[in-house]
């Protein structure tokens, strides 16, 4: 089951879902903004510097009971989100999630693996899928337009608990249109208190909401953020700011896409005095001659390697700041190589692209599943490689290029790469 959700809405979708009792997962992809905003796309200007912001979601179903949901771009920084309601600052770094974990929702794993380490209770780990998944429905229940598929498989193993689909659909509708109102004073949950000029929070807020909620009111901290930090409902945090928003005394503005992330933001760009280095996974051989070339003229070091066996080899010693690779490759697919990048802590946050075919909604899937970052549809032209290279590690730079002692030249040289 696919198709646009200007056919079919989501609530609609979720209804075939739990009366048919399927398993399987739910993946939803927009570019546009949610139905209430009238801005024109100013939100998504910010955000990604044009005038739409791709999202996505996934909502994974057992007999039509929704057991998990999540939103691959915050993967893991959720997460942490609700462990500061329990006093856990940060996964810590000795929780490993097995590469052979039966499931591939790093975020999930983790939420497991936390469980196995005595870190968090299963009363606790419940209350986390309970939040994520109603967030995520809320965010779903708000779109009219996207692209959605629903692919049957085998459920999330093993299970904290699950949610009747259908009284989670109403008890949320009834919380969108009750967030409608808060418009146009609070637009999105993903906007960020702050003191308006001049003004001292102590001084404006009575002292119980000044110590519950004052201490993020720092304009990085979204109301879904400070939500999840109180393990409360997004409307009764927004309940409680609203009279300060229409007095004034409280703006909200958006946040950086490194907020959004929770990592560096990928329209930042690079130190002057570094070069950004792009390591190109492509089994095509002729194909990576050409990228290479592409970006090595624009300034831009270069690496191609045909063998993603190789490649894992050699991405610790070339310490990339942009990763493309392809999915259909020998030996190691796309998906099989990105997991396992983003098993380790160096590459948590490094951008990964996937190349995947123009009609390939399946392969997107995928790839954010394997925690890619983003996608390039093949075959792409020069001028789409070079927009999506300077907007995850910024211009090169030709003038220094020849000046560097490239990396990459240097290992192929020493282990004998042709």
């Amino acid at each position: 089951m696919q198709g646009h959700l200007n056919e079919i809405d989501i609530r609609s979708i979720l209804q075939l879902i739990e009366l048919g009792q399927r398993t399987g997962e739910l993946y939803v992809e927009t570019l546009t903004l949610p139905p209430w905003s009238t801005d024109g796309g100013s939100h998504a200007n910010f955000l990604a510097g044009r005038g739409q912001v791709q999202r996505s979601w996934f909502v994974f179903f057992n007999n039509g009971h929704a057991v998990y949901a999540t939103h691959p771009d915050e993967m893991l920084t959720r997460l942490q989100d609700y462990l500061r309601a329990y006093n856990i600052t940060e996964i810590p770094s000795d929780i490993k999630v097995p590469a052979g974990a039966p499931n591939h929702v790093p975020e999930y794993d983790y939420l497991w693996a936390l469980l196995e380490h005595r870190i968090l209770t299963p009363d606790q780990a419940r209350k986390i899928v309970r939040g994520l998944i109603r967030e995520t429905l809320f965010d779903l229940l708000s779109l009219h337009q996207g692209t959605f598929v629903f692919e049957l498989g085998a459920p999330l193993s093993p299970q904290l608990t699950t949610l009747e689909v259908g009284s989670l659909v109403r008890e949320t509708m009834t919380q969108v249109q009750e967030w409608k109102q808060f418009y146009p004073h609070i637009q999105f949950p993903t906007q960020c208190p702050v003191p308006a000029d001049g003004q001292s929070l102590d001084e404006v807020l009575p002292a119980n909401l000044y110590s519950t909620l004052g201490r993020w009111m720092d304009g990085h901290t979204s109301i879904r953020q400070m939500a999840r930090y109180l393990n409360r409902d997004i409307l009764a945090v927004a309940r409680a700011i609203y009279p300060y928003v229409l007095q004034g005394s409280i703006q909200l503005v958006y946040p950086t896409t490194a907020d959004l992330k929770g990592g560096p933001s990928p329209l930042a760009l690079p130190p002057s005095d570094k070069v950004p280095r792009i390591l190109y996974i492509d089994d095509g051989v002729a194909v990576g001659k050409a990228v290479e070339q592409i970006l090595s003229k624009r300034g831009y070091e270069a690496t191609a390697i045909a063998s993603p066996l190789r490649a894992l080899s050699l991405v610790f010693q070339l310490k990339p700041d942009l990763i493309l690779c392809d999915i259909a490759m020998p030996e190691l697919d796309g998906y099989e190589l990105c997991t396992m990048l983003r098993s380790s802590t160096a590459f948590k946050h490094i951008p990964i692209v996937m190349l995947t075919g123009k009609e390939g909604l399946i392969d997107r899937i995928k790839a954010r599943m394997a925690g890619a970052t983003n996608y390039l549809s093949k075959p792409f032209s020069e001028a789409e490689l070079l927009t999506l290279v300077e907007e995850y590690v910024g211009p090169g730079n030709p003038e220094r290029l020849e000046a560097d002692d490239l990396l990459a030249e240097t290992l192929k040289k020493e282990l004998g790469i042709e």
